[in-house]
């Protein structure tokens, strides 16, 4: 057993955690990172670099083929194998040696094992080889273990094997059929990458397809998925699965329908990755999600904090918003308030203070990359109506667009805002159509600063481009409104 000491410990070497050991070395500090798996995490190898590499090259076949003379160049199809040998390149084939080598230079201490917190300011870290290392920590643990893939308790489920979003990702031959359970952006990416390959595939959702986007945005990318050839069951969902000698996989439904393919993936939420963390040490349930006050310090239900002011999780743990980006924000935030409450600095957790957290309350940017990409960031419809703020909604139709006619022949699309009546600022945008992810920090940008709408009558979009809609969406509003 080892005994060692660092200013900061954090549980978990994913992007959030990679993320708040730097800040805290830039900050000064020390810093000791403690990690399982790969380091990396789940976005650089199962989920946003992999599968964004699955659906970039079908995403650039149909904009050629939306251009009439463009589309003469094309004469076949997509080379699957070409695309998972990139999708390979992009997740460093599993193997985590940069990475480890980017702590290594950024002054970060790597201890691999599985940390346990044992007691006050202290983690256990038991190694593949059983070696045990005990790291206290001066100032604070983070726990940055993220989240997994939910199994749901449906009938004959585990034992038929699913897909989560990890097999997916990674997979190295592509089904003839696919079922998916679940209608949420995995369901959605998954779908839009799988149906590109030649797979017949089946969605099952419960809840509908996409169900916190704006239902327009998910009503475009239903046609579309069916378009595409996807078979859609939405309102119902399945009450047994069975996998037979053959490997064929069936699904009974609530509604009574068999359906039958060759692998199922489970797309039905997350779980947080906190079972063997010794919660139970510092008075706390494994495998819960874990509540964080204002300052992301771990807290009990009524607000008290767990452990005094020396505990934190940032990122999918504290389930304040499941994205990789809003994780690496938080991470940075934390980061800088550690070293400042280590050095005795006021903290500055105010709305939009440098030590604060605002944009995972009121600017949440998010991008389905579907066939259409549903972009989105602030509040929905529905969202900023349970807030009984008095909203005005604004639609424009993409295709009214000059930069849309061009980008594509027939560019189907449609853009939304929110504006919040008393302060006449833009609270919600979402943007449906091809390509228009890049929309999106314009509005992200708009949201955060509360730019006044008579503000933004002087940010004057390009002509010809998408980003037009901009002035669309204000002509329609009204100046005068």
């Amino acid at each position: 057993m080892t005994n060692e000491t660092y200013d900061v410990v954090i549980i978990g070497a994913g992007a959030v955690g990679e993320n708040v050991a730097d800040r805290i070395v830039q900050g000064g500090l020390t810093a000791a990172i403690v990690e399982r798996d790969l380091i990396g995490g789940e976005c650089s190898y199962w989920a946003c670099m992999p599968t964004k590499a699955l659906l970039r090259d079908a995403a650039a076949l149909r904009a050629v083929r939306n251009l009439p003379g463009a589309r003469q160049a094309v004469t076949g199809e997509l080379d699957v194998a070409a695309v998972l040998r990139r999708r390979d390149s992009f997740a460093s084939h599993w193997k985590d040696d940069g990475q480890a080598d980017w702590l290594d230079g950024a002054g970060i201490t790597l201890v691999r094992g599985e940390g346990r917190i044992s007691s006050t300011r202290t983690v256990e870290v038991v190694a593949a080889d059983g070696a045990i290392t005990v790291i206290t920590a001066r100032h604070a643990v983070v726990i940055a273990t993220g989240s997994s893939a939910r199994i749901p308790n449906i009938e004959g489920l585990a034992d038929a094997v699913p897909w989560t979003s990890r097999e997916a990702a990674s997979a190295s031959t592509i089904p003839t059929r696919l079922a998916i359970i679940g209608g949420g952006v995995v369901a959605a990416e998954m779908a839009t990458a799988f149906a590109a390959f030649g797979t017949r595939v089946t969605i099952v959702a419960r809840n509908g397809l996409l169900p916190a986007v704006e239902p327009f945005a998910s009503a475009l990318l239903a046609e579309s998925l069916r378009a595409t050839g996807v078979e859609l069951h939405l309102d119902t969902e399945p009450v047994g699965v069975r996998r037979d000698a053959t490997g064929e996989v069936t699904l009974t439904l609530a509604d009574g329908t068999f359906l039958r393919a060759d692998e199922v993936l489970v797309a039905t939420g997350r779980t947080p990755n906190t079972g063997s963390l010794g919660l139970e040490s510092i008075g706390l349930a494994p495998g819960e999600w874990l509540s964080v006050d204002d300052s992301l310090r771990v807290v009990h239900a009524d607000g008290d904090p767990v452990a005094g002011d020396w505990l934190y999780a940032a990122g999918d743990v504290n389930k304040r918003a499941l994205l990789t980006h809003q994780g690496k924000y938080q991470a940075r935030n934390l980061g800088d308030s550690i070293v400042a409450r280590a050095h005795g600095t006021t903290i500055d957790t105010r709305p939009w203070g440098r030590h604060a957290f605002t944009a995972d309350e009121r600017a949440v940017p998010q991008v389905i990359f579907g066939d259409p990409e549903i972009a989105t960031v602030g509040y929905t419809v529905a969202d900023a109506t349970r807030r009984e703020m008095r909203i005005r909604v604004v639609e424009y139709d993409l295709a009214h667009v000059a930069g849309a006619s061009l980008h594509a022949d027939g560019y189907t699309g449609r853009a939304l805002m929110v504006v919040d009546e008393d302060r006449k600022v833009v609270v919600g945008f979402t943007v449906v159509g091809p390509d228009v992810a890049e929309l999106l920090h314009a509005a992200t940008i708009a949201i955060a600063a509360e730019v006044p709408l008579d503000r933004l009558w002087h940010a004057v979009p390009s002509y010809p481009t998408v980003s037009e809609v901009w002035l669309r969406l204000l002509e329609t509003y009204g100046r005068d409104s």
